[in-house]
C-alpha cells in the first residue's frame, strides 16, 4: 500500500550501446535499400548491433553507471526491475545476471515483458514499490538485443530494429511522487499484430504442426494507425488528470519506433515537433530502452532541470501502451 508521506524522484539516467555501429549503407549491402529510402521512411541513419553483448551485459553497464554516478555502492540498491523481450534464458531472469555481474547483493530483482512499453510499465511499478516504504533505492533498466529476432533478408524490418539498454535510478524521498499522472493499457485483440519467436509445444505426445520462424512479424500499417490514435489519447488523459495542458510540458519522449509515428503524434496533439526529443536517427528502434536512452542524452546535454515536467510515452507488442507525466 502506498504511503502518501513518501514521494519518489529520478536521480539519474544512463545508457549502454554495443560497440558496432551499422549504417544504412551497410544494410544496403545486405538487402535492396538505400540510405535515402531508410531515412525518409523511418528517420534512422545508424544503429548499434550486438557482436556478443547480451542484455545482461548492457544492463550491467547501465547499472554500474547509475550507481557510480550517484556515489553509491551496488549493495545500496534494494530493487532492480529489468524490462526486456530478449533475455539470454527463459529462466532465470536476466535481472539475476545483472546482480551477478555487478556484485549487488541486496536487491530484489525481476524481469518484466511489456515489449516496447516495458520501461513505462517498469517505472510505474518501481514508483509504487518505493512509495510502499519497503524499498529505498531502485534501478529500472530496459534493454534488448532485438537483432537476434531480425530476419536480415527482410528490408521492412531489418532496417528498423537495433540493440541497446538504458535506465534510471529512482529513490524514495519526502514529498510528492515524481509521477504526477499515468495512463497504462493493454489490448490483447491486437496480440498478433507484432510478435516474435513463438515457442512451439513439442513433447512425446504432441508436436506443434506449424511453428513460426523466430523473427519479428509486424503489421506496420496497423501499428502506425493504432499508435497515432491511442498515444495522443493517452497523453491527453494524463494532462487532464494533472489539470495541465501540453504547454505545461517541457518535453515529450515517445518510444523511438519511427520518426513518422512521432510526427503523427505531434500533429494529433496540435503541438510543434520541437517539443518531442528525437534520437532515433542515431540508435534505431531499440524497443523499451529507446526512452531511457533518450532521457540519458537529454540529462547529459543539460536539457532537464529540477521542476521540469516531461511526458514519457511507450507503445509496443501486446498491444501495450501508456504514458507517464514525470516531474524532476
Amino acid at each position: 500500500m502506498e504511503d502518501d508521506s513518501i514521494g519518489t524522484r529520478i536521480v539519474g539516467a544512463a545508457r549502454s550501446l554495443p560497440e558496432l555501429v551499422v549504417t544504412n549503407d551497410d544494410l544496403a549491402a545486405l538487402v535492396e535499400t538505400s540510405d535515402e529510402w531508410i531515412h525518409t521512411r523511418s528517420g534512422i541513419r545508424t544503429r548499434h548491433i550486438s557482436r556478443g553483448e547480451s542484455v545482461s551485459t548492457l544492463a550491467s553497464d547501465v547499472f554500474r553507471k547509475l550507481v557510480s554516478g550517484a556515489g553509491y555502492d551496488p549493495d545500496d540498491i534494494d530493487l532492480l526491475i529489468l524490462a526486456t523481450v530478449t533475455p539470454e534464458y527463459l529462466t532465470p531472469s536476466s535481472a539475476t545476471f545483472v546482480l551477478r555481474e555487478t556484485g549487488a547483493k541486496n536487491a530484489f530483482a525481476f524481469d518484466i515483458n511489456a515489449a516496447c512499453t516495458g520501461f513505462v510499465y517498469a517505472v510505474s511499478v518501481a514508483d509504487k514499490m518505493l512509495r510502499s516504504g519497503l524499498y529505498k533505492k531502485a534501478i529500472v533498466i530496459a534493454g534488448d538485443t532485438l537483432s537476434k529476432f531480425v530476419d536480415w533478408t527482410d528490408r521492412a524490418t531489418c532496417v528498423l530494429f537495433a540493440d541497446g539498454a538504458g535506465g534510471v535510478l529512482m529513490e524514495a524521498c519526502d514529498g510528492a511522487p515524481c509521477i504526477l499522472a499515468e495512463d497504462l493499457h493493454t489490448d490483447g485483440s491486437y496480440a498478433m499484430s507484432l510478435r516474435a519467436a513463438k515457442l512451439p509445444i513439442k513433447n512425446p505426445w504432441y508436436e506443434d504442426p506449424g511453428p513460426e520462424e523466430p523473427y519479428v512479424i509486424m503489421d506496420g500499417k496497423a501499428i502506425y494507425d493504432f499508435v497515432v490514435t491511442e498515444i495522443p489519447k493517452s497523453v491527453r488523459a494524463i494532462l487532464e488528470k494533472a489539470a495541465m495542458t501540453i504547454d505545461d510540458i517541457k518535453y515529450v519522449i515517445c518510444h523511438q519506433a519511427n520518426s513518422r509515428i512521432i510526427e503523427g503524434v505531434a500533429k494529433k496533439l496540435k503541438t510543434g515537433i520541437d517539443k518531442f526529443y528525437i534520437s532515433i536517427s542515431r540508435y534505431g528502434n531499440t524497443s523499451a530502452s529507446s526512452m531511457p536512452i533518450a532521457l540519458s542524452e537529454m540529462m547529459e546535454k543539460g536539457l532537464v532541470h529540477k521542476g521540469d515536467r516531461i511526458i514519457i510515452s511507450g507503445f509496443g507488442a501486446g498491444l501495450t501502451w501508456g504514458s507517464l507525466l514525470v516531474q524532476f
